[in-house]
């Protein structure tokens, strides 16, 4: 697939006051183009402005903040320059991921710091240097009273999701933080909401803030087609799984699936193609030519799945598509309604669906708002489920094969085994042999993946989120039940990309696709989850064997 950067995507950036570092970062990301609350922000952040941000989540704030912030500070320096105050240990890796990413070719050190992990690796790490801190607010003031988090050096002070750092009791810990970071420094609020307690902090705080609002009320709204609406709640290790499980179960005639940037439909498209699906990219590193011959083979019905961005989708009428789904919720509630109204149309059914991680059901309800319709959260489906879907199909194949006659010369066959069996059994053993020559080889998807609900109903019901392994660099997927992660020597300076590495498993183990989960590609090493049955399979074929002319190390990882 072409990898080519996108010149008027970069421009849309570089217009914004961005550097070449971090616009080469955001070409290698694929992101195509600045969100609203890029564009409104980014500019006043990088004149050293304080900042009052009215945006929900997936609406591209943490890029908001990040890619300016890292801008004006120096790397390389002891003490963090940077210090991010987020609502829970969930975001403050993801928001430490996302740092670390737009920040690697300027070697920026991050590190999330939460409670519930390790407090002397935390330490040794502070010890070293860092360059940007993101931490929840209970665990920062702890290390400033400990004399382990110095912020004598900070630059500018970022409250991400200060409302929710509000609803969950941390208001004196915000105060007592913000009376030890430096009088002169730049200050960033981020809230969904602007209630009378966000409205003191700000006054409090910032000083002559440029106040950006990104609300929903303000999208237009329309009139939304005929179109079933279903989310599933599960965290994004476990996304390509539920992708796979829900396309099983709807078996669409084709299906539009949007993902944020074209590195994640690259790789989406590579995965899925690698687990026996029809699937093909379209996005803006792509050429009118390659766009051209997609849209031929889609309207040929040589392929099922489109995955695309949604720059890229605009414009695109495909006559017999039956299903949109969400990979990622869109960033926008008017982006939503865009993207399932391409379904549903001329009195026909369509379905959407999305796939949201638990703390975005916040923005569901977003939805819901623009819409005026409800978005039904289901449970994903089971084993059983699926099973029982495959079944169904094979009932209705045998009553369509009944349906147009043509039965008279198997008549022989049953006559010969009616003495011997009865027919009930003798249909029985029909239905079996059409019923698994249909699954054509393919395996049962039997990984367990958590039962997840929205991350305000767990907080009420006093659980706590699952933990986040440490992250200081790269970071990799959590561990589930029955999933086991290993680690293979070789990576993207060896050209690997995630097909290589399905080919390589699938070929040397002899297990299905379907048994391959989460794929992540570092520079000099991957991480593959693979189903736990077949875990030690994969290894043992594994070792010695070569990926990309290069013989690998393959161990479990150890979580690094």
């Amino acid at each position: 697939m072409s990898q080519t950067s996108s010149p008027a995507a970069n421009q849309a950036f570089a217009e914004l006051g961005l550097g070449p570092e971090l616009l080469s970062a955001l070409t290698l990301l694929g992101y195509e183009e600045p969100t609203p609350i890029q564009q409104a922000a980014i500019p006043h952040l990088l004149a050293g402005r304080d900042l009052l941000g009215l945006a929900a989540t997936g609406t591209g704030k943490t890029a908001a903040f990040a890619l300016p912030l890292l801008q004006l500070i120096e790397t390389g320096g002891k003490v963090p320059q940077v210090l991010i105050l987020v609502p829970t240990r969930e975001l403050a890796v993801q928001v430490a991921q996302a740092v670390h990413r737009y920040g690697r070719e300027m070697s920026v050190e991050v590190l999330p710091i939460y409670g519930g992990q390790s407090f002397h690796q935390q330490l040794k790490v502070l010890k070293r240097g860092v360059d940007v801190v993101v931490a929840t607010p209970g665990r920062a003031l702890d290390h400033i009273r400990r004399g382990t988090l110095h912020l004598g050096g900070l630059i500018a002070l970022v409250l991400d999701e200060a409302d929710e750092m509000l609803d969950m009791g941390f208001a004196e810990d915000l105060d007592a933080i913000l009376a030890e970071v430096p009088k002169k420094r730049q200050t960033l609020l981020f809230s969904a909401t602007l209630g009378a307690r966000i409205t003191s902090i700000a006054a409090k705080y910032l000083i002559d803030p440029v106040e950006v609002r990104i609300k929903a009320e303000d999208e237009t709204s329309g009139d939304v087609p005929l179109v079933r609406q279903t989310a599933y709640l599960v965290r994004r290790p476990h996304k390509l799984v539920a992708l796979g499980r829900v396309l099983d179960l709807e078996s669409p005639e084709a299906a539009l699936i949007f993902c944020r940037t074209r590195n994640d439909v690259d790789d989406l498209v590579e995965a899925l193609n690698g687990r026996g699906y029809r699937a093909e990219a379209m996005h803006g590193g792509m050429s009118q030519e390659e766009r051209d011959r997609t849209m031929k083979k889609l309207r040929a019905n040589a392929v099922d799945l489109l995955v695309a961005t949604d720059v890229a989708a605009r414009g695109l009428d495909i006559s017999h598509l039956t299903h949109v789904v969400n990979y990622d919720v869109p960033s926008a509630p008017k982006s939503y309604v865009h993207r399932i109204g391409r379904v549903g149309r001329a009195g026909r059914e369509g379905v959407a669906i999305t796939l949201a991680e638990p703390r975005e059901h916040s923005l569901l309800r977003n939805i819901e708002r623009l819409t005026k319709q409800k978005i039904t959260v289901e449970s994903l489906p089971t084993v059983a489920d699926l099973q029982a879907r495959r079944l169904e199909l094979t009932r209705a194949s045998v009553r369509e094969s009944i349906l147009e006659g043509g039965l008279e010369r198997f008549r022989v066959v049953v006559e010969s085994l009616s003495d011997e069996f009865d027919l009930v059994d003798i249909a029985l053993g029909a239905v079996k042999m059409g019923h698994e020559a249909s699954l054509s080889g393919t395996d049962t998807d039997d990984e367990e993946i958590p039962t997840e609900t929205p991350f305000q109903e767990k907080k009420r019901a006093g659980s706590q989120p699952n933990k986040s392994p440490s992250f200081k660099g790269k970071g990799g997927p959590e561990r589930s039940g029955s999933v086991k992660r290993l680690y293979i020597g070789v990576g993207r300076a060896a050209g690997v990309r995630p097909k290589d590495l399905v080919g390589a498993i699938a070929g040397e183990a002899g297990i299905h696709g379907r048994q391959i989960g989460s794929i992540q590609i570092a520079e000099k090493f991957s991480i593959v989850e693979v189903f736990d049955g077949v875990a030690d399979q994969v290894m043992q074929a594994l070792r010695g064997a070569r990926i990309k002319g290069q013989k690998v190390t393959v161990r479990e990882d150890r979580g690094r």
